[in-house]
């Protein structure tokens, strides 16, 4: 099975990092009670860190990793498209040389942040965008809108899987939507762009 391109904002690996992991965390509280007890509270989730290593070859290995650097300057979150983690919005905290860099040969570690992006003021309410008057179609159908087709979300769905069903990849449907800020945050009855 040959897996698709790590991407982040702008920037496409072009082979994925050798390693890389995910942290989750998770918020948990101690409170001491009478006679040297204590309980524990959970907190709730907190943000997943991702992280790992790669390598740059070949003629233009050190300007790609200065590509990637560039991308590291970039204010903001981003969308993180993995290619076995599910994609995030992150922000990209860490980026380090791991060994002199050569022109040829750059070894590098990074490390991503998820956001809960739920919280911020830029996520408009779920079916905002899209064509109106439109009858929403079975799982897996669209419907023919003026501009291409659509297909409208039902409960349970996921934008891989609808990408999966139109025969696109995760990254080309969401370049069709940019309204979409969280990959992972669709509702049912939003109208997706899938030609």
């Amino acid at each position: 099975m040959e897996l698709s391109p790590m991407q982040y904002k702008g920037f496409v690996w072009p082979h994925n990092p050798r390693t890389y992991s995910i942290t989750y965390h998770r918020a948990v509280a101690v409170h001491k009670v009478p006679f040297g007890r204590y309980a524990m509270q959970d907190v709730g989730m907190s943000y997943r860190v991702m992280q790992g290593e790669g390598e740059f070859f070949g003629e233009d290995a050190y300007d790609t990793f200065r590509a990637l650097a560039s991308v590291f300057y970039e204010n903001g979150p981003g969308t993180l498209l993995h290619p076995v983690w599910q994609s995030a919005q992150a922000y990209f905290v860490d980026l380090a040389l791991a060994q002199e860099p050569r022109k040829d040969y750059v070894r590098y570690t990074f490390t991503f942040w998820e956001t809960l992006s739920l919280y911020r003021e830029s996520l408009a309410p779920a079916g905002a965008e899209g064509p109106s008057g439109e009858s929403a179609p079975p799982a897996g159908g669209g419907a023919a809108a003026g501009t291409g087709q659509t297909h409208t979300v039902v409960q349970g769905e996921t934008l891989w899987g609808i990408a999966q069903a139109w025969g696109l990849t995760l990254g080309e449907l969401l370049a069709k939507n940019p309204q979409l800020k969280n990959p992972n945050v669709i509702q049912p009855g939003q109208v997706i762009q899938v030609r």
